[in-house]
């Protein structure tokens, strides 16, 4: 019976020290993002592409992506200064968890199993601006398929620094239809590479 109390007040515990340290987390990211209008750009990037792509009028259809060009551009300068922000708190605060799982106190007792949420971000503002310039030649079609998976990794890594990886993917799933893996997969190779180096993944 004691046994029982124990692991139970235990559990309870750890579920209240993990739940305490994402909360820290989500305000403390909330509270650099708070100045920028990202998630809005983001959003209005990924509705402008389906709008341009579905146009049959090439007049409106060279329109909307003048518009989309002036977004991407708006977007990845907050994404950059976002980054520059962050440097402002202390460096051990942007460490998460690589573990699928959130566990408290993860980043403590395992810190070979972590990632600097900066330096990820770095990687995806890299893999925004590549897709951008177009280097490889896509189709509209194809780079703005691509530049999207490079927005939503970018999302699913807040989500994860904030949470965990699982929890990040299910709500890329719910809310975009779209599977983690699928994500890896339509990112570039470079932003694959490096983003595999940091995580592990």
């Amino acid at each position: 019976m004691y046994v029982l109390v124990f692991f139970t007040v235990l559990a309870f515990s750890l579920q209240m020290r993990n739940s305490l340290e994402q909360r820290r987390r989500v305000l403390l990211l909330g509270h650099f993002l708070r100045r920028y209008q990202i998630e809005t750009l983001m959003q209005n990037l990924v509705d402008g592409y389906l709008r341009a792509l579905g146009e049959s009028d090439a007049q409106r259809r060279a329109a909307i992506w003048t518009v989309l060009d002036q977004t991407e551009t708006q977007l990845l300068g907050q994404v950059q200064n976002l980054i520059a922000d962050m440097g402002e708190a202390d460096p051990r605060q942007w460490q998460a968890s690589t573990l699928p799982l959130g566990l408290p106190l993860a980043t403590h007792w395992a810190p070979a199993l972590t990632f600097d949420l900066r330096k990820l971000l770095r990687v995806h503002a890299d893999g925004m601006a590549a897709a951008m310039t177009n280097s490889e030649d896509l189709s509209q079609r194809d780079r703005a398929y691509r530049l999207c998976a490079e927005l939503l990794l970018l999302q699913h890594s807040c989500h994860w620094y904030c949470k965990s990886r699982w929890v990040a993917s299910a709500r890329m799933l719910a809310r975009h239809k779209t599977q983690y893996v699928q994500l890896l997969q339509a990112v570039s190779p470079a932003t694959r590479k490096s983003y595999a180096g940091l995580t592990g993944v």
